[in-house]
């Protein structure tokens, strides 16, 4: 899969774009700040950036045409704001950006992005003024989705939760003298961890084994306080 730098100065959102496009079987390498993102690309040309525009060394836009200018700007880059201005999006693309995405950003347009960046990077850039949503991407996922967040998911947004069970195979005690919440905190937690080891780490099966949409499941893990690339990291 793709190498993709992620440059964003808030650490909720660089761990969470780094979950979702590791899940999705890309290598992803880190940035805080602009000068980091300087390093990264000097030790090599990755397939992709997500480059966030307001930074409190150098903002992404400055960034960019640094390395338009350097000759480095070869590969496409995703502007991402929150605050942005139209007048910020149309310069970062005149400059070379392939797409803007505005904060907060949908999980299926994200990947959307993604999934069209790389397939345009391989066939050369063609800058674009905004990515367009695929068919195949809003569908992979649940209704509910559509109105989930990066920001939400990393500040507890609702999403809806379905109704658990478990197998004869999968059965267990319980201590039902412990107050509901206790008890069903372990059921949740022994639930996923079954799922976990039966598919080997991957949060994409586990999604579609649990009916969670996947940010949410992310969410759902750090709750409960459970390890989720533990058993990535053992296949």
């Amino acid at each position: 899969m793709a190498t993709i730098l992620v440059v964003d100065d808030e650490l909720g959102i660089r761990d969470l774009l780094s979950e979702i496009l590791d899940d999705e079987g890309h290598t992803v390498v880190l940035a805080e700040n602009a000068a980091q993102a300087r390093a990264a690309r000097t030790r090599g040309r990755p397939d992709m950036v997500l480059l966030d525009i307001w930074m409190p060394d150098t903002d992404g836009v400055t960034l960019l045409k640094e390395w338009a200018d350097q000759g480095l700007l070869n590969m496409p880059v995703i502007m991402m704001s929150g605050h942005a201005t139209i007048d910020t999006a149309v310069e970062a693309t005149r400059i070379g950006a392939f797409s803007f995405l505005e904060k907060p950003i949908t999980l299926q347009k994200l990947l959307a992005a993604v999934e069209l960046g790389l397939n345009k990077g391989l066939q050369g850039l063609t800058p674009a003024p905004a990515p367009v949503a695929q068919p195949s991407v809003e569908t992979a996922y649940a209704p509910h989705a559509s109105s989930m967040t990066v920001e939400q998911a990393m500040t507890g947004g609702v999403a809806a939760e379905p109704a658990l069970s478990l197998g004869p195979q999968q059965q267990q005690s319980f201590n039902l003298d412990n107050p509901l919440r206790e008890v069903r905190d372990e059921f949740e937690r022994a639930y996923f961890e079954f799922h976990l080891a039966k598919e080997g780490g991957s949060m994409t099966r586990v999604a579609e084994k649990t009916g969670l949409e996947r940010t949410h499941l992310y969410r759902k893990l750090k709750q409960l306080g459970i390890d989720f690339l533990r058993n990535k990291r053992a296949t």
